[in-house]
């Protein structure tokens, strides 16, 4: 049962084009160790440099999202925690695409989705503007960055973004987000 319980998971990836999965607690650490491993595939695929480099943009905006705001924690010294989520790489088509789970809270998650489809919803040169009205504006309350993560992975996914919700309870969702490349 074992040996077919993987295999299924592993047949599931596969015909889902993903390549590289990884669900856990994330950490800095971990964050640079995927990393590597992700930049020595897309070498060994010899996808282009400008698509790497946009993945790899993208993959490291999702892992501090999951990071920073994951609502499933653990507890750990120096009032720090590590936070649950999950991450995937593969390919639809032609295209590549990073993938991100985690838990949010519902007020959260209602400022997450109005940002979101604001993000969506605009073009090319719409998430340019938006950058750098961000940028100059005040840091986002609850925000640890400067609140153009969302846009960054947005204006590097040339393939577009989607990003869904699903209520867990009455506390919590869970928010997923996958752009292509």
């Amino acid at each position: 049962m074992l040996a077919a319980n993987m295999l299924d998971f592993k047949n599931y990836l596969t015909e889902n084009g993903i390549v590289f999965c990884y669900s856990g607690y994330m950490t800095e650490d971990i964050l640079h160790g995927i990393g590597t491993a992700l930049k020595k595939k897309l070498d060994l695929e010899e996808v282009d440099r400008k698509v790497s480099k946009a993945v790899f943009a993208i993959f490291v905006e999702q892992v501090q999202n999951i990071i920073r705001y994951s609502a499933e924690r653990v507890p750990q010294d120096h009032d720090e925690s590590m936070r649950y989520g999950i991450l995937s790489v593969g390919y639809a088509g032609k295209n590549i695409f990073v993938s991100c789970g985690n838990t949010v809270d519902n007020a959260n998650a209602e400022k997450l989705k109005t940002a979101l489809e604001k993000i969506k919803s605009l073009d090319r040169d719409g998430l340019k503007a938006l950058w750098k009205e961000t940028l100059k504006g005040e840091t986002p309350e609850g925000s640890k960055g400067a609140g153009v993560g969302f846009i960054d992975i947005a204006r590097q996914a040339r393939g577009g973004i989607e990003f869904d919700f699903m209520r867990l309870d009455a506390e919590n969702m869970f928010f997923t987000i996958k752009a292509y490349i």
